[in-house]
């Protein structure tokens, strides 16, 4: 019962964190916008990762970052490990890849990557200031893609608190970091103090970007290819 509790709470804090991302960046916007390349080779890359798991028995104890192991590619490759079971990986890898195309139609492909790897590191980095050998924020459990996409899923919340005019939707943002802090104090679950680690950032990153960033570039210069038009094409296959 608990670890059911546990997976339903952190799946609606990812089902939250969707909604202000699919919010910010509007709906029936997304056939209008451009191939999200750059998320799309984030996925792959993941998907690589479980290909490797399954072919190579030993690809978790080389690759995943336990700390009583030696190793410095560990902080990379443990990223793209998986370690939830069936179940597990295909909703880390389904959430990655809805939540990299949207956080690259707002943020742009260069600064999401960057986000993710804000994601992937910070925690692990918070933990070594604070000298904490218990209770760590990151929660991959040395493995899985799932903290840095709930990271990244986060900053996206953050951006339409503060670009939103609307009290309703300026709530549902608000409710990311609640919810957060709420499962960490009451279940210690990591994946909600890195959703308000990536609250926080996104917050910092708008604030530093906002006159840079253009998340309505492809609704004010249509690209040539977009969304629609890719389904269209896999629709006449």
């Amino acid at each position: 019962m608990d670890a059911l509790l546990f997976n339903l709470t952190t799946a609606a804090l990812m089902v939250l964190m969707f909604t202000c991302a699919r919010t910010l960046i509007g709906e029936d916007t997304i056939g209008l916008r451009r191939i999200p390349w750059a998320a799309a080779g984030l996925t792959a890359v993941a998907l690589a990762g479980v290909v490797t798991q399954l072919c190579w028995h030993g690809a978790m104890a080389a690759l995943d970052a336990d700390p009583s192991k030696s190793g410095w590619w560990r902080g990379l490759t443990s990223i793209f490990m998986q370690n939830g079971g069936a179940v597990g990986t295909v909703w880390n890898i389904v959430t990655l890849a809805v939540i990299a195309a949207l956080a690259e139609w707002f943020w742009s492909g260069p600064l999401m990557l960057v986000l993710f790897a804000a994601g992937a590191f910070l925690p692990q980095l918070i933990d070594v200031l604070l000298g904490a050998t218990s209770g760590s924020a990151d929660p991959r459990n040395f493995a899985g893609s799932s903290g840095a996409t709930y990271f990244l899923a986060a900053t996206l919340a953050a951006a339409l608190l503060l670009r939103s005019r609307t009290p309703k939707e300026r709530f549902l943002a608000l409710g990311v970091p609640t919810l957060g802090l709420a499962l960490w104090f009451a279940r210690a679950n990591g994946h909600g103090l890195v959703a308000t680690y990536g609250f926080a950032i996104g917050a910092v990153a708008w604030g530093l970007g906002r006159h840079a960033l253009r998340p309505e570039r492809d609704l004010q210069q249509p690209p040539r290819r977009t969304m629609a038009s890719l389904a269209a094409i896999v629709g006449k296959r």
